[in-house]
């Protein structure tokens, strides 16, 4: 018996793994940009220019966890390996679960941290498109110990998000490296030379 949703084979499709490396490098270039940022000296043009590219990228992965969950709600993902205890099958599903709601919490936080600022200063993706501030927040008379709160909540966020992804990744190279089964393989492109092997 199937759920009706297409794929469910050994590899990720071409369009999970396209969406999952793209919003891995797009996170990582967050980090870096984000911890970058915050260490400059407060207005300066350096600064200024980080915090609008955090911000562009930032929407970005917010857009790329949307067309991700609808792929993935769409398409069953690979099954795990047989005989995978249950603990573990638990555990890696609330990792994924908690991935997701960072990779959604994370770029709805900062939108509220910039839509709160009492500069409100404007979000143009890339230098491009205008990217409006939440209505709500942005109309606050006293919008300072908001921005504030919500800024402590995007940082500790961001940190989860840390912690959360090395985990990930260990347990992926744990699967590789001491079970030797397919789960890391499976998430790679295949002219990976990790990815050689019989997983069709």
């Amino acid at each position: 018996m199937t759920d009706g949703r297409s794929g469910g084979g050994r590899r990720y499709d071409a369009v999970a793994l396209s969406l999952h490396w793209l919003t891995a490098l797009a996170i990582l270039g967050l980090l870096v940009a984000g911890f970058t940022m915050t260490s400059l000296p407060r207005g300066s043009a350096q600064q200024f220019v980080l915090f609008q590219l955090h911000k562009s990228v930032g929407i970005t992965v917010l857009l790329l966890t949307v067309l991700r969950l609808a792929w993935r709600l769409a398409h069953r993902p690979p099954d795990l390996p047989a005989g995978m205890p249950n603990w573990e099958v638990l555990a890696a599903k609330a990792g994924h679960l908690g991935l997701y709601l960072l990779l959604f919490g994370l770029p709805l936080s900062g939108w509220a941290v910039v839509s709160a600022s009492p500069f409100n200063i404007p979000t143009v993706l890339y230098g491009v498109v205008p990217w409006p501030h939440l209505p709500v927040l942005s109309t606050l008379a006293d919008k300072k110990p908001v921005a504030e709160a919500l800024e402590g909540i995007h940082t500790a966020a961001a940190w989860c998000l840390i912690v959360l992804l090395l985990v990930h990744v260990g347990a992926a190279l744990r699967h590789h490296l001491l079970l030797k089964d397919d789960v890391l393989r499976r998430m790679l492109p295949r002219f990976s030379f990790l990815s050689r092997s019989p997983v069709p």
